[in-house]
């Protein structure tokens, strides 16, 4: 029945129509293959509407500008989502050509393109204008020029990933935000040129801001995060992790004026303490995911307060905050998330925890997964107990080799296996 031959019974029994709708739930990979079936498969597999949605992530060492522009001219408007993420062969001329044949396109990855420079936002901006999510991140060419040049032609846009784009600063966020007010999310992460000014410039024209990332922008303080919170009601994700000048008042803001929060990234920020995280909980009730690694000034008393005003925590990392002891961890396992939401805790390096700890998670019967990296405290027999309750968790634990008695004679010195690898 699958010949080469173009009178094959399946195209004399079906109509160009259904074949045609049966082709347009093929991946890339087994579309190519179907085009190499006969000239008639050939026409309907490689047929626009069928190459709506292409994702050549995984051929992204083979990928080069010719295949682009290949692919563009064959998907024409019907292409409406194409990533290329990871195709560093793909430069500025043809993405012009892409842009020019694929004038429907409303989402663009670019991530790791690093061929690619200004010149391709400015193709963007001409001939692009329904673009709605654009993924740039890794793109280290990328300045001030493809955001002012995004502004005037991609007025819908409601994603951008300008992350490690470090040449970024506060004038390109201030031409962006002014032309795409409609933005709900902005990852930033690694911009490290972006100061408090970037931010009140995003607070003052994105109320519809949902996601922001400003993950290791140093420069940042409270002025400017205070600024998103007062500005951007909506806001459900905020990284802030690496910002170690933020302090308490960002919970407090967070607080007050973010009542829909439910992811909160805050690693190494040293800063903050107990006092803003009671703010915090007793005000954002949604809260789904928290990472407080190396929050050092964190106590017990920030794990209470979690316990009683955050049923819906799925995700809490504590990693290095050696204040939290069994008692936070009893509280944690008593509260409203406990039973049927905490999914993921992570407790590597925190000296106080003992299996106690474990005594008290037992009864957290969606619990998939526990760090327990460096917690001296912990023992097997203690995991084990754990799992006889919990036989699906994954728990990520680490013992010292112990070290061997000294041989008889006390002559040759014996180390521990980690001693001999080093």
């Amino acid at each position: 029945m699958f010949s080469n031959n173009d009178e094959a019974v399946i195209n004399k029994k079906l109509p160009k129509e259904l074949l045609l709708r049966i082709f347009s739930f093929l991946d890339v990979v087994t579309l190519c293959r179907c085009a190499q079936v006969s000239r008639a498969w050939n026409v309907l597999a490689l047929d626009g509407s069928n190459w709506q949605r292409i994702d050549l992530f995984n051929f992204q060492r083979d990928i080069e500008g010719r295949v682009v522009e290949n692919i563009s001219k064959r998907c024409g408007g019907f292409l409406r989502k194409l990533s290329l993420r990871g195709c560093q062969g793909v430069g500025d001329n043809a993405l012009r050509t892409f842009a020019q044949n694929c004038r429907n396109i409303e989402v663009l990855n670019l991530n790791g393109c690093t061929k690619i420079t200004d010149a391709t936002c400015t193709s963007l901006s001409k001939f692009c204008s329904k673009l709605r999510h654009l993924d740039l991140a890794s793109c280290t060419s990328i300045t001030n020029l493809s955001l002012k040049a995004l502004s005037e032609g991609c007025p819908l846009l409601e994603q951008l990933n300008i992350s490690w784009c470090d040449q970024v600063t506060k004038d390109g966020i201030q031409a962006l935000v002014r032309g795409c007010g409609g933005l709900k999310a902005l990852f930033l992460r690694g911009c490290t040129q972006l100061e408090d000014e970037a931010l009140k410039y995003i607070g003052a024209h994105c109320p519809e801001l949902v996601t922001l990332n400003l993950q290791t922008c140093l420069q940042i303080t409270d002025d400017g995060l205070i600024t998103i919170c007062r500005g951007c009601h909506k806001l459900q994700s905020l990284c802030a992790s690496g910002c170690s000048n933020i302090t308490d008042a960002i919970l407090n803001a967070l607080g007050q004026n973010c009542p829909r929060l439910r992811i909160l990234e805050v690693a190494r920020c040293s800063q903050l303490t107990d006092v803003g995280f009671t703010t915090l909980a007793r005000n954002c009730h949604e809260l789904e995911k928290m990472d407080l690694e190396e929050c050092v000034q964190i106590t017990d008393s920030t794990l209470i307060q979690l316990s009683i005003h955050c049923p819906r925590l799925q995700v809490l990392s504590l990693s290095h905050c050696e204040l939290i002891t069994d008692d936070g961890i009893r509280h944690l396992g008593n509260g409203a998330c406990a039973h049927d939401r905490l999914e993921v805790i992570e407790l590597d390096n925190c000296p106080l925890i003992t299996d106690a700890s474990l005594e008290h998670l037992k009864s957290c019967h969606s619990l998939e997964r526990i760090e327990l990296y460096d917690c001296q405290q912990i023992t097997r027999a203690g995991i084990k107990r754990l799992r006889t309750h919990l036989p699906n968790i994954k728990v990520h634990a680490y013992f010292a080799p112990v070290t061997p008695p000294p041989s008889v004679g006390g002559s040759r010195q014996r180390f521990c296996r980690c001693c001999i690898i080093l």
